[in-house]
């Protein structure tokens, strides 16, 4: 690594034409840079520069490595400029995870404007109710759901969704309408876990509270799968309000106990570090946070 400062330095001398004019613009002392200058002669075991009082000339060796040294320092100012094109401008790819029920109009109506904005930015998205290894995956941000554990990430908390118990008509035509919690455990459960018994919280009039546990008859991991379900009429479940809002609307669900309040679900966007974050990421997490506090 000084090797390369050294070259990139005697670049410098070369352009400036001398070592005071190379000190001055890089704010050093013209004994440093001759300093510098000689250790890089020393290091080659040539002589690269011919000094006299007047003027600096190259040696034949000290004109075929200042093309080399040249070519150093302009990829590195490239570098440097792309690095401060990720850091100032939304660039490059941007590649975020997210659960499957985010795959509806959500997300394109929060990144859309983002990426007519920006032309030199890509999308890549990775729906997946599986958590994904992020740094693994080069996953630059992602949207999760409930209680964030892990240690390793950087969570930010967006926004709070409620939740609703949802039955299509039908299902209700044939098992008669839910007045009470209780009545709860004789209908068919679909649960989005893969485990059978699920724990259902409901909190009430009053401050009352009631706790349930449920036998899923289909138990998925998907919550999209959970819906199609419910919209068959093959039992009841549980739905976040923004995702079947429209549904409600136009009666194909019907939420159950209006009285009762499951709990709601916490938002967060996670990223792999908190510091350092390219504008790509910055703009996408601002994007995000206004689309999912408005739904």
């Amino acid at each position: 690594m000084e090797q390369l400062k050294r070259m990139a330095l005697f670049a410098a001398v070369v352009d400036k034409g001398s070592m005071v004019g190379a000190a001055e613009a890089l704010g050093m002392t013209a004994s440093a840079v001759s300093q510098q200058i000689r250790k890089l002669e020393e290091s080659t075991q040539l002589s690269l520069l011919h000094r006299t009082t007047r003027k600096l000339t190259l040696t034949e060796a000290g004109a075929q490595l200042y093309q080399s040294c040249r070519q150093i320092v302009a990829l590195a100012e490239q570098a440097e400029q792309r690095l401060a094109e990720l850091r100032d401008a939304p660039v490059g790819e941007l590649r975020i995870a997210a659960p499957v029920g985010f795959s509806g109009g959500l997300l394109c109506e929060a990144l859309a404007p983002l990426l007519q904005a920006h032309p030199q930015l890509s999308l890549r998205l990775f729906f997946n109710d599986e958590v994904l290894d992020m740094v693994e995956q080069r996953i630059d941000l992602a949207i999760r759901v409930g209680r964030q554990e892990d240690s390793s990430l950087v969570a930010r908390h967006v926004a709070d969704w409620d939740t609703l118990l949802c039955a299509a008509p039908a299902y209700l035509a044939r098992c008669g309408w839910v007045g009470q919690p209780q009545q709860l455990l004789d209908l068919d459960w679909i649960g989005l876990h893969t485990d059978r018994a699920q724990h259902l919280l409901l909190r009430g009039p009053a401050g009352a509270e009631q706790r349930l546990r449920l036998e899923s008859r289909i138990a998925c991991n998907n919550i999209l799968a959970v819906r199609q379900f419910t919209l068959a009429g093959m039992g009841v479940s549980q739905q976040p309000e923004p995702e079947v809002r429209e549904l409600l609307a136009r009666g194909e669900l019907l939420a159950l106990l209006p009285d009762w309040q499951p709990e709601s679900i916490g938002l967060h966007i996670v990223t792999p570090r908190r510091d350092a974050q390219p504008a790509k990421v910055r703009y996408a997490i601002e994007a995000l946070r206004r689309r999912l506090l408005q739904a």
